[in-house]
């Protein structure tokens, strides 16, 4: 039992809110596949460790959705409203964590909705304009928007003020897409005429 003790303390000092199986092996240093499976159940069993879903763990029910965004399927990283919404560009609210994944896909946990979005891998393996910083790993508010303008033909934001056009014309040659150059040109061009 003293082995599993020093174990989640190990865990309990991370700054991750979020471990995936993988996390915990490596943060128990433990090669023993059914050692770890079996202090996973016994935290879990007491308590001190919250099953979110198969193979991923929190300290407790307060853990970091973002955080959990980017963990479901790796990799990701959270873009498109989610990120657009905390960047001022638009304005309604979405419940929903929007994710920039390899797959499109949409699942709930715990009463929230994650949508995944399929971004070619040329791109969301680059990680020009995505921040990862405690834990999480988010796109910036320009990457946002190109990532949105990829998935969506024809799409209407609210406020292109904040937005850093220095950074959307750095970021837009890993998209590789004539269709995007020409509605990024015309979207800078109304920007401007405003």
């Amino acid at each position: 039992m003293k082995y599993e003790k020093r174990s989640i303390s190990d865990l309990l000092r991370s700054k991750k809110t979020v471990f995936t199986f993988k996390d915990i092996s490596l943060i128990w240093s433990s090669g023993d596949k059914k050692a770890t499976i079996a202090g996973v159940n016994y935290y879990v069993k007491i308590g001190q460790l919250h099953r979110i879903r198969r193979g991923i763990y929190a300290k407790d029910k307060k853990y970091d959705r973002l955080e959990l965004a980017s963990r479901i399927f790796i990799p990701s990283y959270v873009s498109f409203e989610t990120v657009l919404t905390q960047a001022g560009i638009n304005f309604q609210f979405y419940g929903k964590i929007t994710v920039a994944s390899y797959q499109t896909r949409e699942i709930t946990v715990e009463d929230q909705i994650y949508s995944y979005k399929k971004i070619k891998d040329l791109v969301l393996t680059n990680s020009i304009g995505v921040e990862h910083k405690d834990e999480k790993s988010i796109a910036t508010a320009e990457r946002a928007f190109l990532d949105t303008i990829y998935i969506h033909k024809d799409y209407h934001f609210d406020n292109l003020g904040s937005v850093d056009w220095d950074k959307v014309f750095e970021i837009l040659p890993i998209y590789k897409n004539k269709r995007m150059i020409k509605k990024v040109n015309e979207f800078y061009k109304h920007y401007k005429l405003a």
